[in-house]
C-alpha cells in the first residue's frame, strides 16, 4: 500500500497502533492525526517516509525532509499503557 503525499502527512505526526505478524509477513498499523488508519508493509511509503523495517514493538521509517537533504531514520514505538 502506498500513501504518498497524503495531504502533507508526516511520519512524525503519526502513531504506531499495532503490529500484525504471520508466518509470511509483518504489517504495521499506523494512525494519522485525523484518525485515518493505514496498514503498511516494509517498502511502503506514507507521507514523507518509507517504511524500512517492522520490529517486535516498533517500526523504522526513512524520512527525507527536503530534496537533496540527507535522510533521517524515524522510529515509532507502540504505546505502553
Amino acid at each position: 500500500m502506498v500513501r504518498e503525499g497524503s495531504g502533507g502527512l508526516t511520519v512524525a505526526s503519526t502513531r504506531l497502533t499495532g503490529i500484525v505478524r504471520s508466518t509470511r509477513a509483518a504489517l504495521a498499523l499506523i494512525e494519522a492525526p485525523d484518525g485515518i488508519g493505514y496498514i503498511l508493509k516494509p517498502g511502503d511509503t506514507l507521507g514523507d517516509g518509507r517504511l524500512l523495517e517492522i520490529g517486535s514493538d516498533s517500526v523504522v521509517f526513512l524520512v527525507t525532509a527536503k530534496a537533496g537533504a540527507p535522510a533521517n531514520r524515524v522510529v515509532l514505538r507502540l504505546a505502553t499503557n
